[in-house]
């Protein structure tokens, strides 16, 4: 995969040939050393925005994985003008950045990024990532020296690394209640830079390297206030910001794809980029559906509903979609992969996207995620608000249009904040057939030493509130950083206009109704994609794909028995099996019993987190 790396040593840059090694899957690169830094980067083909840049005038060297969303912009307030400007890669502006702002540069960037600059005046590193966290940095601060990657893999490859798991975050990643933590990784000795925060490391010459501080850039809480005249107003802004978006993710030429669910976020992506794409003279992008191909008669038998949604986007845009099958090897070859590294948290239907993607030669890939916590956020927890804050005419007006007797609407509203954990229980139960611990394959004494135990749901109290855990939790950062470096090892760029800074800083900024109105949740993406949207598709209100889910739970019940006997095959004992509860891991995978009671998850975690 493309990544930037590099050490920082008072006994100099060796190793990093060891890091470089590590992504022999990433064949270009470059390295650059100075008096006890080494910078380098490793890039596959095809792969933008990853290099090595320098002002040798100012003593910096940079080390950058960046995409800048406004570089025209960004040159303006740098002061640049014509020839200046001319040239200039995104790299050298985010030097021309740390020269005019110092390590307060990153608030002024706007896109997707990773760096670490080399200030040798100063002899400090400042690394910094994106608000969101698109861009991946790993890091690790040894008695050797401070070791960086884009990759986690090369941060471990890297000499005086400590490749031992821990134990808290591993039992933790397998009952998947590590979301919150946005900085430790399932080893101890390798973090990760948070989305949104920079780092300054001291290097004093033959000392070790000291980490002078951390601090965050990013401030989503004080997003300003965004008020309109009128709701075509709010309407217009939201469509003109998400338009700027997209058309900052096309560049440069090259070929494009996109996802096609039939829900809001991937169609509306899906026909700005070919509206935009075609303005430039420029194919429009190819389409990829998780759901299956299925002949004349499944459709008749209306097994998946969502095939007219993406059938009227395509007839609309002229948009070819390919329907990727998910099959048995894709499977197999997931959850064969090293669940402790992040390019194996991807759903495995993303697995038979990326390789009806790559087979079409697309190198970026374009993605509604994020938009669910943003402009398209639903408006959870605000009902709740209103029950606490007393606000009881507005909570009655929100059920009757509901079709909801207030009383009972309000009664539904108030017993998940008196009984959130007997609530979650009981719906665990009836979902899942058992509790919450049995449910997940962990060892359960190790769930016990680390008390490991679900989430309360009183995080869902104010929509703002929600909002902001659901872009801080760690959840966005877990999913993009798991598709990027699945993504890369097939030359695959994945971008998310609904992540835009701008556009996520407006959605910030909203009233409360402008998610909820009426009968409708995400009310103002609704108003702002019509007439760009079919209606059918901007007021769907159900995203029901059982034919999805069909193809899924058979793909995995066919791969189970494989990889059950390959399991049972082997001679020496697995490493990480006392994690596991392994008799009841070999029960869960019998087919049959799959099929009966089908659980994804837990068996997902389980067998990637083995070594076998």
């Amino acid at each position: 995969m493309s990544s930037i790396l590099g050490i920082l040593s008072g006994a100099g840059a060796r190793g990093m040939e060891d890091m470089t090694a590590a992504l022999d899957h990433a064949p270009a690169g470059a390295q650059w050393a100075g008096d006890g830094i080494g910078l380098g980067f490793r890039q596959t083909p095809g792969a933008l925005g990853v290099g090595l840049h320098f002002d040798r005038q100012a003593g910096l060297a940079l080390a950058a994985h960046v995409r800048l969303d406004d570089p025209e912009g960004l040159a303006a307030a740098l002061g640049l003008r014509g020839a200046e400007r001319a040239g200039l890669a995104d790299g050298d502006l985010v030097l021309r950045s740390y020269r005019r702002w110092g390590t307060d540069a990153p608030s002024h960037l706007v896109g997707d990024y990773a760096f670490a600059l080399w200030d040798a005046r100063r002899r400090t590193l400042f690394c910094a990532r994106d608000h969101i966290g698109v861009q991946s940095f790993h890091y690790a601060l040894t008695a050797k020296g401070f070791v960086f990657a884009g990759a986690l893999e090369a941060v471990l490859a890297a000499p005086g690394v400590n490749g031992e798991l821990d134990e808290a975050m591993a039992v933790a990643y397998l009952t998947r209640m590590y979301l919150n933590e946005t900085s430790r990784t399932l080893f101890k000795e390798v973090r990760k830079l948070p989305p949104g925060h920079s780092l300054t490391v001291l290097g004093e010459p033959a000392a070790a390297p000291t980490v002078v501080r951390l601090q965050r850039h990013w401030h989503p809480q004080n997003a300003p206030a965004v008020r309109r005249a009128s709701a075509a107003d709010y309407a217009a802004e939201l469509l003109a910001l998400y338009e700027q978006a997209v058309k900052a993710r096309l560049r440069p030429p090259g070929p494009v794809g996109a996802h096609l669910s039939g829900g809001l976020d991937s169609s509306s992506v899906a026909v700005l980029a070919a509206r935009e794409l075609r303005r430039q003279g420029r194919p429009p992008p190819l389409a990829f559906s998780w759901l299956p191909n299925l002949d004349q008669a499944q459709l008749n038998e209306g097994l998946a509903p969502e095939y007219a949604l993406i059938n009227a986007v395509c007839a609309q845009e002229g948009l070819q979609v390919r329907h990727c099958s998910l099959n048995v090897d894709d499977v197999v070859a997931q959850l064969r992969r090293d669940g402790a590294l992040p390019g194996v948290h991807v759903h495995p239907n993303e697995e038979a996207v990326q390789r009806c993607a790559a087979e079409r030669g697309v190198r970026v890939l374009l993605s509604g995620w994020g938009g669910d916590e943003g402009v398209s956020f639903n408006g959870r927890g605000h009902h709740a608000e209103l029950l606490l804050r007393g606000r009881w005419r507005r909570l009655a007006a929100a059920g009757r249009s509901r079709g909801r007797n207030p009383l009972g609407f309000a009664a539904a509203v108030a017993l998940p904040l008196l009984f959130p954990r007997l609530l979650d229980d009981l719906r665990r139960r009836f979902r899942y057939g058992e509790p919450w611990r049995r449910r997940w394959l962990a060892n359960l004494a190790l769930m016990r030493r680390h008390r490991i135990r679900p989430r309360s749901v009183r995080r869902s109290v104010g929509l703002r509130r929600t909002q902001l855990w659901l872009l801080q939790s760690g959840a966005l950062s877990e999913r993009i950083e798991g598709w990027a470096a699945s993504g890369a090892r097939r030359g695959i760029e994945y971008r998310y206009p609904l992540l835009d800074r701008r556009l996520v800083e407006f959605a910030l900024g909203l009233p409360p109704e402008q998610f909820l109105c009426g009968k409708w949740s995400r009310c103002l993406m609704r108003h702002a994609l019509q007439g760009v949207l079919p209606a059918r598709v901007c007021w769907n209100a159900s995203k029901d794909d059982p034919a999805r889910l069909k193809a899924l739970e058979d793909a995995f019940a066919q791969a189970l028995p494989v990889l059950r006997r390959q399991l049972q095959a082997r001679d020496a004992p697995l490493s990480r099996a006392r994690y596991i509860d392994m008799p009841r891991l070999l029960e869960r995978m019998d087919a049959a019993r799959f099929r009966a009671k089908p659980s994804f998850m837990s068996l997902h975690h389980a067998l990637q987190f083995l070594d076998f």
